[in-house]
């Protein structure tokens, strides 16, 4: 038997590993390519051997290749097409991570498990597995390092290809320095890009530019109304005029030079507008620009056409090279200071409006905000260090407060609680920021299983919310506060304290926190032995959510009946409709965790049946899942135990340990696809 490596067949959303029976030889294998790596537009100029010789490095044995050299050298590009060269060699696939927009080193790991769906840690994912992780744009992040070179030497078979403008200087680290292109490479990319004929004037230039593609691509960019001997004499004087210190790097005072220069062809207007949208990380939309930096579609499209800035999917960008030239304008000038104050009031403003609408019951309302604070996220964080860094810490407590659910819907719990806890514990004065900063870091504290600091949280909240008249709050405080008490075992007091809060929800209208309330009530009634309430606290409670069209407080009510069926008395049969309709809800909706949550009703469900394979499979999804976003409720931790438990006495040990590994790989959706197959097969 011959392994062939992991493939990615179609309609099949992860890879699987495919083997070979017999010594024959066959045709290659018609997969797609196992990997994620972007297919520019533009054609690919030159650079022939550099490709050759970073491709035999990692070859030949270098587990860690750095790609240095100055923004705008082409470290990128170079680095794509060579790892193109190299996916039929790993096995399990090459992956290109983009880390341009981070700024937080605690991010570059999360961002490297998004990318390759890892579910159970870096090392334990990738482990023996052929694998090429192309790191790309680490500079900036460049102290993540020594946990990049730990995780090579962890995973004997990986090999890590990085683009920086700087050493990662870390043991094991093999440089490859990227130079500028060849006089007839870089002749040849210029008139590529400019539809003109190569002559002696544009040899001149190229070699003025010092053959750096970005300085290149940027030079082609004004030929639609400079002669390249025009542009070769605005040139001339000004790449001496820009350098840096001595000790700086030549060839970035060079692509220094060449931005400026492209910055002075500018209009006023267009280099005020330049600057201002430098203001934005991972980009902005149309609305962002006219609010934020006073854009109008004429300077915008302008700048488009002279390739400062790009627009795609609707959304206005800017190469990061490119960018950092333009905050560097924004430093200089007299507006730094007013245009990060109005980007992170913009942003602030999207997450207080975003958050109502985050928990709106319709199927498609909360996804479609949840979608766009997920496209806004980098700036949301930009908002946030800035309010921090500037000492606006009640702004940045209002922030955190309103993004709380986001973070938890989105799976950022660890982040979201990180951010919480660093501003509460910066500003202790008793407004209303920090009560809801408080409750934002309850709900955190409960997903990590900390009960005793969600119910401090949350009392510290309530107290600040009835002080400042919030009964709205309060109500949502009580609520976590009896989740709490009832985590901590005493469920008369529970009861009483939900309770109330169900009662104060309902006199300030919020029927919707009203339906949680209801929910975590007849929880409390079923951990405490009172069946029968529970099941009728349930059904009252599903037929006010239906009622008022509250679907996401259905979908979590059916799963709770469903889990209440089988708690009755071994009721699997009747669970099942329950279970289907939940997740088709959940589904929907979008909510990662809500969706999480459901896979482990539907394991309780197939163990009851008999089927502990599935069961197992899905609480082992749940598991990676729960690690990747931070946290998991206590409840589902003790019914998942129960349900594992059961499945040992129809599982060997053997094919037990076989289930939970193939859980483990399986994506969110592989998970809810092998949950509905099961539910319909069984009922």
């Amino acid at each position: 038997m011959t392994d062939l490596g992991e493939h990615r067949l179609k309609d099949i959303n992860e890879p699987v590993a495919i083997f070979q029976l017999g010594p024959g030889h066959f045709p290659p294998l018609k997969t797609i390519s196992n990997t994620n790596l972007p297919r520019p537009a533009s054609s690919f100029v030159g650079r022939d051997t550099e490709v050759a010789e970073i491709a035999a490095l990692l070859q030949d044995g270098a587990r860690l290749l750095t790609l240095t050299g100055p923004g705008g050298s082409g470290k990128t590009r170079l680095a794509i097409e060579a790892a193109a060269t190299l996916v039929p060699e790993f096995k399990a696939g090459v992956f290109w991570v983009e880390l341009a927009p981070l700024r937080d080193v605690t991010l570059v790991a999360e961002t490297i498990v998004q990318t390759i769906g890892a579910k159970d840690g870096l090392a334990q994912h990738i482990g023996q597995r052929e694998l090429l992780l192309l790191v790309d744009n680490l500079e900036q992040v460049v102290e993540a390092a020594p946990e990049l070179a730990e995780l090579v030497e962890t995973c004997p078979n990986l090999r890590l290809l990085a683009t920086s403008r700087e050493l990662l200087r870390v043991k094991g680290e093999v440089e490859y320095p990227v130079l500028p292109l060849a006089d007839p490479e870089a002749v040849e990319l210029f008139c590529a890009r400019s539809r003109t004929k190569p002559d002696e004037t544009i040899h001149q230039l190229c070699r003025a530019l010092d053959n750096l593609p970005l300085a290149l691509e940027l030079a082609a960019a004004r030929t639609s109304v400079l002669s390249p001997k025009q542009i070769l004499e605005r040139i001339s004087g000004r790449l001496d005029l820009l350098r840096g210190l001595r000790d700086a790097d030549p060839r970035q005072q060079t692509l220094r030079a060449t931005i400026a220069w492209s910055h002075e062809l500018l209009a006023p207007e267009e280099q005020r507008l330049f600057a201002r949208l430098a203001v934005f990380t991972g980009g902005c939309t149309l609305d962002a620009a006219e609010n934020v930096a006073d854009a109008d579609l004429d300077t915008l499209q302008s700048l488009v056409d002279k390739s400062l800035l790009r627009n795609t999917d609707e959304r206005f960008w800017m190469l990061e090279t490119i960018r950092e030239y333009g905050s560097e304008r924004l430093e200089a000038s007299d507006e730094a200071r007013e245009l990060r104050d109005r980007h992170a009031t913009h942003f602030l403003a999207l997450a207080e409006e975003a958050e109502p609408h985050v928990d709106d019951e319709s199927l498609q309302g909360g996804r479609t905000w949840l979608d766009r604070l997920e496209r806004e996220h980098d700036n949301l964080r930009g908002a946030l260090d800035y309010f921090e860094a500037s000492g606006e810490i009640e702004l940045e407590l209002r922030m955190a407060g309103a993004l709380s659910d986001f973070w938890v819907s989105r799976g950022h719990v660890a982040e979201g609680g990180r951010r919480l806890e660093i501003a509460l514990r910066a500003d202790q004065h008793p407004t209303t920021a920090r009560a809801k900063a408080l409750l934002g870091a309850s709900l955190m504290a409960a997903l990590s299983g900390d009960h005793t600091t969600m119910r401090h949280l949350a009392e510290e909240a309530f107290t600040l919310q009835r002080a400042h008249g919030d009964s709205r709050g309060a109500a949502r405080s009580l609520h976590q506060i009896g989740y709490a008490i009832g985590e901590e075992g005493d469920w008369e007091r529970a009861q009483q304290t939900l309770d109330e809060s169900l009662r104060l929800s309902r006199d300030v209208g919020d029927e919707d926190h009203a339906l949680w309330a209801t929910r975590t009530l007849a929880w409390a009634y079923a951990e405490s032995g009172d069946l029968i309430r529970s099941r009728a606290t349930y059904e009252d409670g599903l037929h006010l959510a239906k009622e008022l069209g509250s679907r996401s407080v259905e979908a979590a009510l059916l799963g709770s009946l469903a889990w209440l069926a089988v708690e009755e008395g071994g009721q699997a049969q009747e669970a099942l409709p329950l279970l289907r309709q939940s997740l088709d809800i959940k589904r929907a909706i979008g909510d990662r965790l809500e969706i999480a949550i459901g896979l482990c009703g539907v394991a309780r469900v197939m163990t009851a049946l008999g089927s502990a394979g599935a069961a197992v499979r899905l609480i082992s999804c749940f598991q990676a899942l729960s690690e990747e976003i931070g946290g998991g409720e206590a409840w589902v931790t003790r019914m998942n135990e129960a349900t594992l438990a059961t499945t040992r006495t129809q599982l060997d040990e053997a094919a037990f340990a076989e289930a939970w590994e193939h859980g483990r790989t399986l994506s969110v959706d592989q998970a809810v696809a092998l949950a509905v197959d099961a539910i319909d097969r069984t009922s």
